[in-house]
């Protein structure tokens, strides 16, 4: 039988570890903030015909050893672009508009401008974003705990949290750019995430009633092992999808694609491992009767 209660601290651990290194990873290097957020460089370049976003950003990227943020396709016919990366020195800018005269037979007439800009993702943006997350995460919490009890309400939003702090240390463990992608996928996961632990909860809500007299970690036990094939299946089938898109996707689509999948194993993991585990927790620091085994 599967017993994840037994083994409650294995899976505590994995966890700790992972977000343990992202807070030192972020503390040594910090996060690989994009353009959008902290401001950089951007080099207008009129190409005059139809050009590969990825060749443009490996050529840049290889001439000036800085990692392009987005190459967009600009103009009425498509034929121009808009180059973005961090701030770029006046002898890197030269190395870069070097390389794109020499690689696509440019003329010094199509580089149009080489500009530093502002962020354009604001102080404002991220304030609503985080509110926005705050909002969802307390609506979640009163609808679960009017549907279950409170308990489970503290143990959902404990696995939320995880599944955020796991998504933040593969960015600073990995240096990942962080851009609106990060935004758009941490509020995405939030909703995806508790589908799977309403999932569980609702089910070991049926169980409790079945089995007034067992303890409660059994309950828990019985109804992971009910839900697993679901949670496995929903999982694979949302991991295949995001692969291929991963795959064949032009850059601005794998850049979300990757925090996406972050998101959906650390949903999967603290819905199954943990999300049972946190009420299990909750009860016994309140005391309630019939929680431990026997």
């Amino acid at each position: 039988m599967l017993n994840i209660i037994k083994h409650r601290y294995i899976y505590y651990s994995i966890s700790a570890v992972i977000i343990l290194i992202g807070i030192v990873m972020a503390f040594v290097n910090g996060f690989n903030q994009d353009v959008e957020f902290i401001g950089g460089t951007e080099i207008s370049v009129a190409f005059g015909k139809e050009f590969d976003n990825d060749e443009v950003a490996k050529v840049v990227s290889d001439a000036t050893g800085v990692q392009v943020s987005s190459v967009q396709k600009t103009g009425d016919a498509k034929t121009d672009a808009s180059i973005k990366m961090l701030e770029l020195t006046s002898e890197q800018r030269d190395q870069a508009t070097t390389a794109l005269k020499e690689h696509f037979g440019l003329t010094d007439e199509g580089i149009l401008s080489v500009d530093s800009v502002s962020a354009t993702v604001g102080s404002e943006l991220k304030r609503n974003a985080l509110v926005g997350a705050i909002i969802a995460v307390v609506l979640m919490l009163i609808y679960i705990s009017i549907r279950f009890e409170i308990l489970s309400g503290c143990a959902a939003v404990c696995a939320l949290i995880h599944d955020v702090l796991i998504m933040l240390s593969i960015y600073t463990i990995f240096q990942l750019p962080v851009d609106t992608s990060l935004i758009a996928a941490l509020l995405t996961i939030l909703g995806y995430s508790i589908n799977a632990t309403i999932v569980l909860f609702d089910c070991v809500r049926e169980n409790a009633k079945l089995r007034r007299k067992e303890p409660f970690e059994n309950i828990i036990n019985e109804s992971v092992k009910q839900t697993m094939g679901r949670s496995v299946n929903t999982t694979i089938t949302t991991l295949i999808v995001l692969v291929v898109l991963w795959i064949m996707g032009v850059t601005s689509i794998r850049t979300f694609t990757i925090p996406i999948i972050t998101g959906v194993v650390a949903g999967f993991y603290s819905s199954v491992f943990l999300s049972g585990n946190f009420w299990v927790l909750f009860k016994k620091l309140r005391k309630d009767k019939n929680v431990t085994a026997q």
